[in-house]
């Protein structure tokens, strides 16, 4: 029997801007004791999860969420243990960015706001783990455009998205020669350390170490290539079919782009995925994942509720405010 269940996402902003989720210890008397979890609890016969993540989150933390996000849905099997039988659970995750109330611990428990990327209380329930390394990653990956936007129109617009809270990045431009790209890169880099954002070269690998960049994107083919994930950088990679996905999975990346989900530009003779196909897809893979293909900002909510981290963008200029 799998146990249906609401997951709450409650976040914050904290002083310095950095998006922060709560935590609650599991009180004494349940199951897995002591370990630290999101709010949430049971659906029960007949209750959507919507209205049973109210309910919870009355129960446990004495507020009413008036913002909420359907996100992803994943089902975790807990083995048994000294204080719990065996269970499997399917997690509903909801966004809660606005609530009613003061938060406050009504059934003995502990509460900690916590960031993603620093993550200080101990234990974390194990079905949370692939969730935190989710929300470690921003909802906006933006890709470089700089063929069509021009070289002071593009980073007028990158200080503005970086000043608004954007803060991943890939350059990619293909067009440019390896010197040119390289400068260009080198001062997209510098821009973006200045907000603590996160720059991915495209493809090359030894040009990522080269230029101290965060990160490599790796196209699919250089994705199917690889044998192992390259150490010390993050990684992420395109992806258009189960097969690329489990080699993603399999080499234990930082994320993947899904595409393309509408028409695009950059390939107008690829059919379309479709948020159905793009969810199908996306169901049976643990990696955070990212909806390429055709979108904008207000394709956002949707590419939530489908499961994705976010959305990547090439063409639209984001005006970003997550």
């Amino acid at each position: 029997m799998v146990t249906q269940v609401a997951v709450a996402i409650l976040q914050r902003k904290n002083e310095s801007g950095q998006t922060e989720c709560l935590l609650a210890s599991r009180p004494a008397g349940k199951g897995w004791a002591g370990w630290w979890e999101f709010p949430g609890g049971k659906i029960e016969d007949g209750e959507s999860p919507e209205h049973a993540l109210s309910r919870e989150l009355r129960e446990e933390l004495g507020v009413k969420p008036t913002i909420m996000q359907q996100w992803l849905t994943r089902q975790f099997a807990y083995p048994a243990t000294n204080d719990s039988a065996a269970k499997t659970v399917n997690l509903h995750f909801f966004f809660v960015d606005a609530w009613e109330g003061e938060l406050r611990p009504c059934e003995g428990q502990q509460l900690s706001w916590q960031h993603p990327e620093n993550i200080t209380v101990t234990p974390i329930l194990p079905a949370n783990a692939p969730i935190m390394q989710a929300l470690a990653l921003p909802p906006i990956y933006v890709i470089s455009n700089l063929a069509e936007m021009g070289e002071e129109f593009f980073f007028a617009t990158l200080k503005n998205q970086l000043v608004r809270g954007l803060r991943l990045i890939q350059v990619r431009e293909k067009q440019l020669a390896k010197a040119a790209f390289m400068k260009f890169s080198a001062q997209v880099i510098e821009l973006a350390r200045q907000y603590d954002a996160k720059v991915l070269i495209s493809e090359d690998i030894a040009l990522a170490r080269e230029l101290g960049a965060d990160g490599v994107h790796l196209p699919s083919q250089a994705l199917l290539a690889l044998k192992t994930k390259p150490a010390g950088l993050m990684v992420s990679a395109s992806c258009h079919n189960p097969i690329e996905l489990r080699h993603a999975e399999y080499l234990n990346v930082d994320f993947v782009v899904l595409s393309p989900v509408k028409s695009t530009m950059s390939h107008p003779e690829a059919e379309p995925l479709g948020w159905q196909k793009f969810a199908e897809l996306a169901e049976n893979i643990t990696l955070p994942i990212y909806a390429l293909g055709g979108m904008a900002l207000s394709d956002l909510p949707i590419a939530l509720s489908y499961g994705a981290r976010g959305i990547a963008c090439q063409r639209s200029v984001v005006a970003v405010s997550l």
